[in-house]
C-alpha cells in the first residue's frame, strides 16, 4: 500500500475523510444534535435553499423516491423537517426545515469553517488552496459543478 515509501493517497483520503467525520459529529453533538443520521447533512443543505418534494429530494440525493422517503420520514420524527401542504398543489406536500433543523445546519457550518480555519491556521492559506485545487481535481471539475454539488455549497 505505498508508492516510493509513502502511504497510499486513497488510504490517506479515507483516513482523513473519517477524522473530519468524527470531529463533525463531536462538535454536533455538543451543540445538541446528538441524533444525526449520515444523510443528514444533504438533506438539510438540499432544503436550505427552500422546500421541496420527495421526488425532487430523491433526484437530489441520487436515491429512490422510497429511499428519500424513509430519510424524511426519519428526519421528520427526530424533528428537523416537516411536511407541509404545497400551496400551488393541494396533492402534494414538501419538506421543509424546521427550526431545529436551521440549527443543525448552522452547527454544521460553523463547523466546516471552523475547520478550514484551522487548517489555514496551520498549514498556511497556499497549502489549503492547492488542497482544494487537488480534491477539485479529484473529484472533476464538472461533477463539483453540477447542480447537484452546487445546491449543497455555502
Amino acid at each position: 500500500m505505498t508508492l516510493s515509501g509513502k502511504t497510499d493517497i486513497g488510504i490517506l483520503l479515507v483516513l482523513a475523510d473519517q477524522e473530519f467525520v468524527r470531529e463533525l459529529r463531536e462538535y454536533v453533538t455538543g451543540q445538541g444534535f446528538d441524533d444525526q443520521g449520515r444523510s443528514d447533512g444533504f438533506v438539510l443543505r438540499t432544503l436550505h435553499d427552500g422546500p421541496t418534494t420527495i421526488t425532487r429530494l430523491a433526484e437530489r440525493l441520487e436515491i429512490t423516491k422510497q429511499g428519500a422517503g424513509q430519510i424524511a420520514d426519519d428526519m421528520e420524527r427526530r424533528g428537523y423537517v416537516e411536511r407541509l401542504p404545497d400551496p400551488s398543489d393541494a396533492r402534494a406536500r414538501l419538506l421543509h426545515l424546521t427550526d431545529r433543523g436551521r440549527a443543525a445546519l448552522s452547527a454544521a457550518r460553523r463547523f466546516h469553517h471552523s475547520y478550514e480555519r484551522r487548517l489555514r491556521k496551520r498549514l498556511g492559506d497556499d497549502a489549503v488552496d492547492a488542497l482544494r485545487n487537488v480534491l477539485t481535481e479529484m473529484a472533476g471539475e464538472a461533477q463539483v459543478s453540477t447542480p447537484h454539488f452546487r445546491a449543497l455549497m455555502f
